[in-house]
């Protein structure tokens, strides 16, 4: 192949290249952010065949891996061959650990500037579809570690309530709101604490699902005073590390 040019395009995701690289090796995650159909034999070697949901079809095959650092493929497209005829170019995917995750670093060489310009919208858009299938495998458990992280504020017990932030949030967590600005998981229970004292008996709850986009999650909820009636309402948004813990959270209470 006489491949003289090239697009590449780099993101970070929030999860470790061990979860992020299963996304190139497993055929059924591959196909989740490819198209149903779609499929990988990921040794050298081994075919790859890309159906996209408008049903257009790739193929090519895997030159190297070296698991979970990079993946190289060939990759063109069936039928007529345009505007690549199969394994007509080359892409290479390159996985390095970083503070927030992995970065995922995608090389596209191609044989002509015009190949090169068609696809630069079309990995920007893919790599998107990537990022958010693995981000959303990597924080399976959002729902469970908010509730965690909610439930902490009404805990008395202070065993208890410091298990449940360890469980839900990292130790450098930070916290954010109308009356707080605190850092640190020790500070941040420390607060809880001295909330309990001043709003005895006031106990926070999720209202509704999750709303979650590559590693950030929203939710819904509800503060009762101790004879179950709503006292006050609002959302939270949480960053969540590639250890799926809340790293930052952010509360916006509703106007009363």
């Amino acid at each position: 192949m006489n491949l003289q040019f090239y697009t590449e395009r780099a993101i970070e995701i929030g999860a470790p290249p061990e979860i992020v690289f299963r996304f190139f090796t497993d055929p059924i995650r591959f196909a989740a952010w490819w198209g149903a159909g779609s499929e990988i034999d990921c040794r050298p070697g081994g075919k790859v065949r890309i159906r996209y949901p408008d049903g257009t079809l790739a193929s090519g095959e895997v030159v190297d891996v070296d698991e979970p650092d990079r993946i190289v493929f060939t990759y063109g497209y069936e039928g007529e061959g345009k505007p690549i005829a199969p394994g007509a170019s080359r892409v290479t995917v390159t996985l390095s650990e970083v503070e927030r995750g992995t970065r995922v670093h995608l090389r596209h060489d191609v044989p002509t500037p015009d190949v090169r310009d068609a696809h630069v919208a079309g990995w920007r858009y893919q790599m998107a579809l990537f990022a958010n299938v693995v981000s959303a495998e990597a924080q399976a458990k959002a729902a469970e570690r908010i509730d965690a992280f909610f439930a902490a504020w009404s805990q008395g017990d202070p065993g208890r309530r410091r298990a449940l932030l360890e469980s839900a949030a990292s130790p450098d967590v930070s916290f954010r709101d109308r009356h707080s600005c605190v850092g640190g998981i020790g500070e941040l229970d420390e607060h809880m604490a001295a909330v309990q004292r001043f709003m005895p008996g006031v106990s926070l709850s999720r209202e509704g699902g999750i709303r979650q986009c590559q590693g950030t999650a929203i939710c819904d909820w509800t503060a009762r005073g101790a004879d179950g009636a709503a006292r006050g309402s609002g959302t939270n948004v949480f960053d969540l590390g590639p250890d799926g813990k809340i790293t930052r959270a952010v509360g916006v209470a509703n106007r009363t």
